[in-house]
């Protein structure tokens, strides 16, 4: 049964996921205790071998073989192999569950297009989302060994209501070395072909609508089938277990505690420096930081092992026993039950209303005082210059390339004569609208100031705007 714990996590907070670790079923430790015991007996054997059964100069050897190890250890690109391949597996998980085909579609449109209160017409609508539901049992005994278990042959699909004894005469009799899950929808498409003759179904635009959500469902069954012939390439999978089998095989060996490489080069030591302890002073008989990194990578290879074929029997895997119960009950409930079986018609609560505001509770009554998002820029606050929301459109006759935009501040860089297309007509050709009031142009001139001098500049400012307009 698959393990939820999606309400444990609806809120972060304080030691959210930390509850999560006390959880035995589905977890980690449940997978990967038994590897996890063996390496500790095999490290520990190691280690009492080296410290109890060893003379001095096999020990001396013992310490350069682990070292090499350790060395030869950190070789492996790890990390990168199996954090690729954990990925890959990952995505093929969800595709895999996104595959399997679900009913709801073409119920609805089965009850829609398939009219009749008699007899006949409920047959026709029990009969073929029947058929949908036979062709997803059978593809499912191809790919889970939970249904193949509840299924072991045809009889007891025969027994469990999915298909007539007729049917698995016909069924049997059509010789073929594939598998025949889709045999059923073949009979859904030649059963929906009468009833379109019979006038069952009204026009052929239901027709088509009909065949096409049959079309996508068989198309998930054989997904799902192909999903289960078409593997992981082998090779990857075996890549990715020899390196990590092989790094923790190095690790066993060269995480040992043992004696300081003799003559070891020092470093020379700045002044007020303390000298460094030599490698392998520190003794610990438990290598937490080792067991640690066996814990993570070795877990992260029961992760991909667990989900790479999902339809098995461990505790994550998908529950398709369940999916056919579900998928089942549902379809003969929409097409059959629920046949122009609706509730009469009434005003809602908001009829004369034109906000309607549906009532909050005490506990949620504080989101109303939230206000609503209406955009990112919503809030932006504008620039108060009315030049800068002045329309402008480029001079279409214009075989020059536009200047370089500057802004008033990169200007006051490159020079006092440079021009500024934030206020330069000449890098935007006509102005749309009314054409600039002389104000805006009018150098404001302190008190004092020679008065033909300002006439002048004004002139000037008035000729370069009408030669921009010009243009």
């Amino acid at each position: 049964m698959t393990v939820s714990y999606t309400l444990k996590v609806a809120e972060a907070r304080f030691g959210g996921f930390s509850s999560l670790l006390l959880r035995w079923r589905g977890s980690i430790y449940k997978l990967l205790y038994k590897e996890f015991l063996l390496f500790i007996a095999l490290y520990a054997m190691l280690s009492m071998a080296y410290r109890l059964l060893l003379t001095q100069e096999q020990r001396h050897v013992y310490a350069q073989v682990a070292r090499y190890c350790n060395r030869s250890a950190d070789l492996i690109p790890l990390s990168f192999v199996l954090g690729f391949y954990v990925t890959l597996v990952v995505n093929r998980w969800w595709s895999q569950y996104t595959s399997i085909p679900l009913p709801d579609q073409l119920m609805c449109v089965i009850s829609a297009s398939v009219h009749g209160v008699d007899q006949r017409g409920r047959l026709l609508r029990r009969t073929l989302i029947r058929y949908a539901n036979l062709a997803s049992v059978l593809v499912l005994r191809s790919v889970s060994t939970r249904v193949l278990k509840r299924f072991p042959t045809m009889e007891h699909v025969v027994d469990a209501g999915f298909m007539s004894q007729e049917e698995r005469k016909k069924f049997e009799s059509l010789k073929s070395d594939f598998n025949k899950y889709w045999i059923p929808c073949v009979w859904f498409t030649n059963l929906a072909a009468q009833a379109r003759r019979d006038g069952r179904i009204h026009d052929d635009i239901a027709f088509c609508l009909l065949l096409e959500e049959l079309n996508k469902y068989r198309a998930k069954c054989s997904m799902l089938f192909h999903y289960d012939w078409i593997s992981i390439p082998l090779v990857y999978t075996q890549v990715v277990t020899i390196a990590v089998y092989s790094f923790f095989a190095l690790s066993l060996v060269g995480r040992q505690f043992v004696e300081p490489e003799a003559g070891a080069a020092k470093e020379p030591l700045e002044p007020g420096q303390k000298p460094a302890p030599a490698l392998g002073d520190l003794d610990m008989y438990v290598p937490l930081t080792t067991l640690l990194q066996f814990f993570f990578y070795a877990g992260w290879l029961k992760v991909a092992e667990q989900i790479i074929n999902p339809f098995g029997e461990d505790d994550d895997d998908f529950e398709t026993n369940q999916l056919i119960d579900r998928n089942l009950q549902v379809s003969l409930l929409s097409v059959d039950d629920m046949y122009q079986n609706l509730p009469p018609m009434e005003k809602d609560p908001y009829w004369d209303e034109e906000q309607p505001q549906p009532p909050y509770t005490v506990a949620t009554a504080a989101e109303t005082l939230r206000p609503s998002f209406l955009g990112s820029t919503f809030n932006l606050r504008m620039s108060d210059d009315p030049e800068q929301s002045l329309q402008v459109e480029a001079s279409p006759g214009s075989a020059r390339p536009a200047p370089a935009a500057q802004t008033p501040l990169l200007s006051r860089f490159l020079g006092a004569g440079a021009p500024s297309p934030a206020i330069s007509l000449r890098n935007f050709g006509r102005v749309r609208g009314a054409p600039r009031t002389p104000h805006l142009l009018r150098v404001r001139t302190e008190e004092g100031a020679d008065p033909e001098a300002a006439g002048c500049i004004e002139e000037e400012a008035m000729e370069s705007g009408e030669e921009a307009l010009g243009h």
